[in-house]
């Protein structure tokens, strides 16, 4: 089992990276969301310069907002900084494009995102379209080493639906979820895998399976909804809510979509959204407010203990470590941490301390 860290991309905060290295973590996932935090590249950058062991990727990039032959030059340019240890996360862009009133890319067009990217690290000349006119395209000054594509960078691809779980066997070296039972996962895994027949491609041995989370470490006695449960992993309880949410609004409205894990909450927290300052078609800004960052003032009351067990490993050290080999036996490969930004380096530190051991 691998352990990762991701935390609200601050430039300030490559240090948390060292610091998780120290710890002994294997990742950290850095965020591009360009409307709430700093540059993801320019913190992984100051990062590698200051790592030696840790692998450092983004977690996850956006299409959206960077052209293909962009992003492929910004990862080969922190391998660079640190050969062998950059990988890139990749998905269609829920926050990065919601927080501005955009929606994520469609899977046709991310499929030919991912074709370009992959084939550029490949070192490979591609057909690459822009504004309408197509081109072979190639990196050229390789002997000059501006980036590194000698050392191979892994892609791992955050997939849900059929089309996108299809694209990421097609061109991912791993797959990035959040949450989600072995009954939810293992069709999921299915689409993944006839992703890769479908291109003829051959499913990758070493795939990489990383399940994006939450964490607490409870203390003896210790209620799963205590006051310090809450602040550690609301946020991340909050980030979902908001996702289904926006899920909910844009497909109809459907009861289906209601996840089981939030439907006690779900007439409440619509309330509380129609309560908000700015009309409709603004409210995205305030619906994302805090993103995986902090928990908006008000909104702790729908962080209950259903929503924490859906988007954090809650428990003491044995009870996590028994999770976590549950979750091994079923695919997983690693976990993403994420929790609030004001107490991370606690999370971290308390994960390295009394869970990790329990796994090596």
């Amino acid at each position: 089992m691998e352990f990762g860290i991701c935390f609200d991309t601050h430039v300030d905060k490559w240090e948390l990276i060292r610091y998780a290295e120290e710890l002994g973590y294997d990742r950290a996932w850095v965020p591009d969301s360009q409307m709430i935090w700093s540059d993801c590249y320019a913190t992984m950058a100051l990062a590698a310069d200051a790592t030696k062991r840790i692998k450092i990727g983004t977690g996850v990039a956006i299409p959206g907002t960077r052209i293909a032959p962009v992003t492929a030059h910004s990862i080969a340019s922190i391998n660079q900084i640190a050969p062998g240890r950059a990988f890139l996360g990749i998905g269609t862009g829920h926050t990065a494009m919601r927080v501005m009133g955009q929606d994520p890319m469609p899977v046709k067009e991310f499929r030919e995102y991912l074709r370009v990217v992959r084939g550029l690290l490949n070192g490979e000349a591609v057909e690459y379209t822009y504004g309408g006119r197509t081109r072979e395209i190639q990196f050229l000054h390789r002997d000059r080493h501006f980036i590194n594509l000698e050392n191979p960078i892994p892609i791992y691809i955050a997939a849900n639906g059929p089309k996108a779980c299809e694209a990421c066997g097609a061109y991912g070296d791993g797959w990035i979820t959040v949450g989600g039972t072995a009954e939810e996962m293992k069709p999921k895994v299915a689409q993944i895998q006839a992703g890769a027949k479908k291109a003829g491609r051959d499913f990758p041995r070493e795939f990489v399976t990383t399940v994006l989370t939450g964490g607490c470490v409870l203390r003896p006695g210790e209620k799963i909804n205590s006051e310090r449960v809450v602040q550690e992993v609301g946020s991340q309880v909050a980030a979902l809510l908001h996702f289904y949410y926006e899920i909910w609004k844009d497909l109809g409205k459907r009861d289906e979509l209601i996840p089981p894990f939030f439907r006690d909450i779900w007439g409440q927290y619509i309330e509380h959204v129609a309560g908000f300052s700015l009309p409709e078609e603004k409210r995205f800004r305030q619906i994302h407010e805090g993103h995986c960052t902090f928990l908006q003032p008000g909104e702790e009351k729908f962080v209950t203990p259903d929503g924490i067990r859906a988007s954090s490993i809650v428990g003491t050290p044995e009870e996590i470590a028994h999770q976590l080999r549950e979750m091994e036996r079923n695919g997983v490969s690693g976990i993403s941490i994420l929790v609030a930004a004001d107490t991370q380096r606690k999370v971290y530190r308390d994960f390295a301390e009394m869970v990790i051991p329990l796994m090596r």
